[in-house]
């Protein structure tokens, strides 16, 4: 799990976020991943689940942009 994911969605630092999926994507000129995460407090409970898009052009001057939606 990227540190700058965790960043991005405000993670508690007692909580993990553990990848339960993955995809790979090149078009129209980007090359993107899609990351499926389950938040799990401490006690290991999923109080959340995330889709994470990190994205970056692979023209240059190849800008990234990392967003993210809240699923559940």
């Amino acid at each position: 799990m990227s540190q700058e994911h965790r960043d991005k969605m405000g993670i508690p630092d007692n909580h993990e976020l553990v990848q339960t999926d993955t995809k790979w994507e090149q078009r129209k000129g980007r090359d993107t991943d899609t990351y499926w995460y389950d938040e799990v407090d401490e006690e290991g409970n999923v109080v959340a689940k995330y889709v994470v898009k990190d994205s970056t052009s692979i023209y240059p001057p190849f800008d990234r942009t990392i967003s993210y939606d809240k699923v559940g």
